[in-house]
């Protein structure tokens, strides 16, 4: 676990169960994804550099963003800025981001198969993969022409390779021991 995301977990944490509180969990997970890309651009961290006051960067972060940024969040800048913690602000979406899935029952499976997936294959695969999982599924299916027949299916740690290629490779694994 990197230090930012140590330094960023009681952040993101907070404003999680106030999102909650206020039933308000999407928008806060579009507010804190528009803040850390904000505070990602490498131009706005160069702006930033050049001012030496947190509260002052708060402040345009807060200016950047505020169409996007409600008065809570703007609060939760604020108070990342008192405490020197501006650099956190990406890990602090990322982390809500997983909160917000975890409360969804949500699990992001990326799927890689030699050819496009019909609506009827991602039904059928979807469904098989939210039994196994116990979760809500939401498929990033892409096309990996390389890869040889099958698919490899990521969710999480998970990794399922059931490809022609991963195939072979695990019998010729078997058949040396």
């Amino acid at each position: 676990m990197s230090e930012l995301t140590t330094i960023a977990r009681p952040y993101a944490k907070a404003a999680f169960d106030l999102a909650v509180e206020k039933g308000a969990v999407e928008s806060w997970n579009e507010m804190l994804f528009f803040a850390g890309a904000l505070a990602s651009d490498e131009q706005v961290k160069a702006l930033l550099s050049s001012i030496p006051s947190a509260k002052e960067q708060a402040d345009v972060i807060i200016k950047l963003g505020a169409e996007q940024i409600n008065e809570l969040g703007q609060n939760l800048i604020k108070l990342m800025a008192e405490n020197e913690r501006l650099a956190a602000i990406p890990a602090v979406a990322t982390l809500y981001a997983e909160f917000k899935s975890e409360y969804d029952k949500e699990i992001d499976v990326d799927v890689v198969s030699a050819t496009e997936l019909s609506a009827e294959q991602k039904a059928t695969l979807s469904a098989a993969l939210e039994k196994r999982f116990a979760r809500k599924v939401k498929l990033n299916c892409s096309v990996d022409a390389n890869t040889m027949g099958g698919l490899v299916i990521k969710a999480g740690d998970t990794v399922i390779d059931g490809t022609v290629r991963g195939k072979l490779n695990r019998l010729s694994t078997t058949l040396q021991s």
